[in-house]
Parts: structure tokens; sequence; C-alpha cells
């Protein structure tokens, strides 16, 4: 997909933003009891902190381990498919906790059940949303919207 810096920043930023944004909404709506519109809104006050957050981790500190397991998993033969799934996968591994505990500490009430275990279950809570966000829809969008405007005509 991205072929230079450039290209693998913006696929970053394209990426963090809809990820981010859809577990924000998804957090607000279980803290709330449900999904309501003002969720939407809501969620930008978080999203000022988190997307930076998530665009710093990734780039930073998880994109070379993830390459680097995915190496690990992938054959010359393995389809662009699964390398995909498997990359996509290693990432949730590694950011769902992650974010999971910046947000325990920035925006949960850990009080009543500490921090650790506050933490624990708001990773669990997120982990299949982020994954099935990330497999089928997140995804498969920003990596079409990339191909868009980084159309390299033949």
């Amino acid at each position: 997909m991205p072929e230079s810096k450039l290209e693998n920043f913006v696929f970053t930023v394209m990426m963090a933003f809809v990820m981010v944004y859809a577990m924000i909404c998804y957090n607000i709506a279980l803290t709330i009891g449900g999904m309501r519109d003002a969720v939407l809104l809501d969620a930008f006050r978080e999203m000022m902190i988190m997307w930076p957050v998530a665009i710093i981790l990734e780039m930073f500190v998880f994109e070379k381990p993830v390459v680097y397991l995915t190496k690990r998993l992938i054959t010359p033969e393995t389809p662009i498919l699964l390398i995909i799934l498997i990359r996509c996968s290693i990432t949730v591994c590694l950011m769902c906790p992650t974010m999971s505990l910046i947000a325990t500490a920035l925006f949960k009430n850990f009080q009543a059940a500490g921090f650790i275990g506050t933490w624990l279950q708001t990773a669990v809570i997120n982990f299949p949303m982020a994954i099935g966000w990330q497999i089928f829809l997140c995804g498969p969008a920003v990596r079409f919207l990339f191909r868009t405007i980084f159309r390299k005509d033949n």
C-alpha cells in the first residue's frame, strides 16, 4: 500500500482517525447506555487527544514490531489478503490494550474498581469491536480511499 514516507504518514493519519473515532463513539455509547446522535459530536473532544496519540504510537512505537511479526508469519507464497489480515490483527493486538490504557488513565472513572481492573475490562470490551471494525469496515474503507487518492496511473 504506502510506498513512501509521505504515503505511510497519510495512511496512518487516515486509519488512526477512523479507528479512534469509532472506538471513542463505542466507549461513550457503552458508558451512557446506548448510541445517541450526541455521541457523534461528543467523541470529537476525546479525538483531540487520542488521535495524535494513536498516530504517534503507530508510527514510532508499533510500526517496526508489527512489520517484524508479520514477516515472521508469512512466506513469499502468502496471499496479499492474508498478509493484510495478519498485519491488521497484529496492529490491533498491540494498539488496543495500549490505547485502552491511555483512555483509562485520561477518561475513565477507575476509583471504584481500581486502575488495572478498569484498564483490563476496557481492553477486553474494546478488542472485539476493534478487530471487527478494522477487518470488516475501517480497514477496507481506508485502503480503498487511500488507493483512490494515491492512484498510480501506469
